[in-house]
């Protein structure tokens, strides 16, 4: 039995998504190296210029019930393409979503195939409110967010960053 699906984006691009396991960790080094300047600092809300050890191993230590990273990778090399983090509270009613797109790869839809798959699996969890957290510079996750029944906010005492809701 396998944990690998295949999906297919709005523009017809094909990818395998799965479940991050633990020993992906230069994988994802690989990709984030790949992922722009402003799309890393966007996704960790740093400028620093790599994601750091400590980071890689959050995201490939993950208990699968409360936070999850689905990574999307190209069918024929295997290659990271992008990756969709869900973070959930302890009851799991509200959770975070963050994703990150191969800057050779935005613009294909993979996003939106992937902010789709979070939200399904968000609900199926039984949460109740999906937030992102997103500079306000960037605007190409905030109006796909928009676009799939995102309602933005203000948050208090940063005028830099908007949060992004959606009710289930």
């Amino acid at each position: 039995m396998t944990d690998t699906t295949q999906i297919k984006t709005r523009t017809g691009l094909h990818l395998d998504l799965r479940p991050v396991r633990e020993n992906d960790g230069q994988a994802l080094a690989a990709f984030f190296a790949a992922v722009s300047d402003d799309d890393r600092r966007f996704r960790f809300l740093s400028a620093a210029p790599t994601v750091n050890v400590e980071q890689l191993h959050d995201i490939t230590h993950c208990d699968h019930h409360h936070s999850e990273t689905f990574l999307a990778t190209d069918p024929d090399d295997g290659r990271i393409v992008a990756a969709a983090t869900l973070a959930a509270d302890e009851r799991r009613t509200l959770a975070e979503v963050a994703i990150s797109v191969r800057a050779d790869q935005r613009g294909q839809g993979i996003g939106w195939c992937l902010l789709n798959h979070v939200a399904e699996q968000a609900r199926l969890w039984g949460v109740s409110r999906l937030q992102a957290i997103e500079s306000r510079a960037n605007h190409a996750a905030i109006d796909l967010e928009r676009e799939q029944g995102f309602v933005t906010r203000s948050i208090e005492g940063d005028p830099s960053l908007i949060l992004l809701e959606r009710h289930f």
